[in-house]
């Protein structure tokens, strides 16, 4: 079954929010300066904040993933009531400087979760699903890279291949349990894996709330940008699921590829 010329164009919008730009160019836009720069203010000991800060992150979101999801709004997706959701996380973010990181990244996560559950019920996901609620996780991991991806595959799909035995076996487990079980090895994994990559695009949003009297507007202006940033990778992702519900994962991804989308 080929693809339409509507549901190639649909595709087309996929890739165009899936592959470009980045979150560390979407930040430099908007601060009017390279995030790079900022990179080189930061302690190399914060590294390891920033990787425990995004691990609770991710843990967290798993329970609001599974008790709460199925609770989104059936309406259409609110995007602009989460992004001043997540806004005035980062305004206190901004005003208290990287000490808040450990408390705002949770909660800012946990909001953007749900954002994206929204966004996947627009797409015709079933939140009651296991299934679709750890695909709501792994939209988390979307837009960074980690050790091992292949630089000759486009970066979704190679993030969904890195991702997809560790969200399989925390399906079927969770699908078994019909809890979170902390120390079980699928879901240590499962949290490790996101984590790594989670914590990529959050070093990038730590960097940019490093600049010099950004304050606590400037700490909203992050946090708006990086929920816009995850918004897009949900969006792009569930239409490529969607499209793979109708004509299989296959022929999608032939077509995906096959699109030229202009950087």
């Amino acid at each position: 079954m080929t693809l339409t010329t509507n549901d190639i164009e649909e595709l087309r919008t996929a890739k165009a929010l899936l592959e470009h730009p980045g979150l560390a160019a979407r930040l430099s836009n908007a601060l009017g300066s390279p995030i790079e720069r900022s990179f080189d203010m930061l302690p190399k000991s914060l590294n390891t904040a920033v990787m425990g800060a995004a691990r609770k992150a991710i843990e967290g979101a798993l329970h609001v993933a599974l008790r709460t999801l199925d609770h989104a709004r059936a309406a259409g997706p609110a995007n602009r009531l989460h992004k001043l959701a997540v806004g005035t996380t980062g305004a206190a973010g901004g005003a208290f400087g990287l000490a808040a990181l450990a408390v705002e990244l949770p909660l800012s996560t946990a909001i953007m979760l749900r954002a994206i559950a929204d966004i996947a019920r627009s797409e015709g996901e079933d939140l009651r699903s296991v299934d679709t609620r750890l695909q709501c996780l792994q939209v988390l991991a979307l837009g960074g890279s980690a050790a091992g991806d292949d630089a000759a595959e486009t970066a979704y799909f190679t993030a969904r291949a890195a991702m997809a035995k560790a969200v399989s076996e925390a399906a079927r487990f969770l699908a078994q349990q019909g809890a979170v079980q902390q120390g079980a090895p699928v879901i240590v994994r499962l949290i490790a894996q996101v984590a790594s990559r989670f914590s990529v695009t959050v070093s990038q949003k730590v960097a940019a709330q490093a600049v010099p009297v950004l304050g606590a507007v400037g700490g909203a202006l992050v946090n708006t940008v990086f929920i816009d940033h995850f918004q897009d990778m949900a969006r792009g992702h569930f239409i490529v699921r969607r499209l793979e519900r109708r004509y299989g994962p296959d022929e999608v991804r032939q077509v995906y590829n096959g699109i030229a989308v202009r950087r």
